[in-house]
């Protein structure tokens, strides 16, 4: 805040397709889909109207104790388009709270369970619920899962998370990859452990890191043969930033519970989902002194504006064709992304899809770098966000062939003006 206080702020006043526009009338590509949410661009005719056609009806209504329209139709399109298995849906508000409800659920679940003795030591032969069985986290390090309490407990990130640490419970984190040691906790800790939560594919937050192919589907069998829920993160990576509706489809992998948030409503409305099974749904399932129910609720669940211009998205996902033409757009950011290491300070260079990370090394943590560079992107007319030293590209999926070669002229440029020894000493 003190940077923003001292500086000229910028402050958009609208939006076109993958444009944004200041209060000065300042044109700027959305290179960072507006935080990664963003799909089929600012200011769609379809979207826009299915929120006013919805407005004309009702703007919210409680999903306690009671439903509305749009979000049973979303809750109908959401199961089919998903990963097989996932047919129950409970809704939220953002990606962190997804988390939060499923970390909450898996933990209920198992607490739900009557354990025979075959599952478990008991001290008797009676079905009991013990409350030390299955009350544990696998996370990646460097995994990001929110913000919130829970969702912070098995993150990973110390930038993030670490002032946080008195408040959080402990959760167990293995290295994204290794396989071996994943399954040393697995067969070690089975009985505390009640799932996993993964990003899959590349973990966002943490610089666009990405995990070996084949690793979420070697997580997905090892979950399923040691009894521990696999929880995917798709918040990030879900609704065509990779290539597919969800990143876990590339490897064929069906999560016992999955999040969603950012692009369900095509970047318009703060609306998220988490998705499970009908067995997990059922363990909720009875008479009201059994006490099974799951006890969290929004204000704003499942409201019904939010849930129109979802539906409106996933209509034009299939209306436009998104995910084929998707193809095109990646091969055409990997084919321009080459040049950029040529550039002296230019590390690494990450991509999934949509999802860019270009690290630059030679400079402090002092120094910004990277935020030196997106002040420079914006002179050049793109806003950027940078994670650190790690300059990220996330454009809307409806960019086409010319603004996706202008964004990537700009980055370039950005990036060998922000990292030059004359800029970077007279700054």
């Amino acid at each position: 805040m003190r940077d923003w206080a001292k500086n000229d702020q910028l402050v958009i006043e609208r939006g076109e397709g993958v444009y944004l526009y200041d209060t000065d009338g300042n044109k700027y590509i959305d290179g960072a889909s507006s935080l990664w949410v963003t799909v089929h661009g600012h200011n769609k005719r379809e979207l826009n109207n299915a929120i006013k056609q919805q407005l004309n009806k009702i703007a919210h209504s409680t999903l306690l104790g009671l439903g509305n329209v749009p979000s049973i139709e979303l809750a109908e399109k959401l199961v089919k388009i998903a990963p097989k298995g996932l047919t129950r849906v409970f809704y939220s508000d953002d990606g962190s709270t997804a988390v939060e409800i499923a970390l909450k659920m898996a933990f209920q679940y198992w607490q739900q369970q009557e354990h025979q003795t075959s599952n478990i030591k008991l001290q008797n032969k009676s079905k009991i619920k013990n409350p030390k069985f299955k009350t544990k986290f696998i996370t990646l390090k460097n995994a990001y899962h929110g913000d919130t309490i829970g969702s912070v407990s098995v993150g990973g990130i110390d930038l993030f998370h670490k002032i946080y640490r008195p408040l959080l419970f402990k959760s167990i984190k293995v290295r994204p990859g290794d396989i071996p040691a994943l399954e040393k906790v697995l067969k070690k800790r089975r009985q505390e452990i009640a799932a996993m939560i993964v990003e899959p594919l590349i973990q966002g937050a943490a610089g666009m890191l990405l995990q070996p192919k084949g690793y979420l589907k070697a997580v997905r069998r090892l979950c399923t043969k040691y009894n521990v829920l696999l929880i995917c993160d798709e918040v990030a990576t879900g609704f065509g930033r990779t290539g597919k509706m969800f990143a876990c489809q590339h490897e064929g992998v069906s999560p016992d519970i999955m999040c969603v948030a950012k692009g369900l409503t095509g970047g318009y409305l703060p609306v998220a989902a988490t998705l499970t099974t009908e067995k997990i749904y059922k363990a909720f399932l009875g008479r009201p002194e059994e006490n099974k129910t799951f006890f969290h609720g929004h204000t704003y669940t499942g409201n019904p504006l939010g849930c129109a211009a979802a539906l409106a998205s996933l209509k034009l996902f299939k209306k436009e064709k998104t995910l084929l033409k998707m193809t095109i757009i990646f091969n055409k950011l990997e084919e321009g992304l080459k040049k950029f290491r040529s550039l002296d300070h230019v590390a690494d260079i990450r991509q999934l899809g949509l999802m860019v990370g270009i690290e630059i090394a030679g400079f402090p943590p002092k120094e910004r770098i990277g935020h030196r560079v997106i002040l420079e992107a914006r002179k050049r007319g793109a806003i950027l966000r940078p994670l650190g030293n790690v300059i990220v590209l996330m454009p809307p999926l409806c960019i086409n062939d010319k603004e996706l070669r202008n964004l990537l002229s700009i980055t370039y440029s950005a990036i060998k003006k922000a990292t030059e020894k004359p800029s970077f000493f007279a700054f």
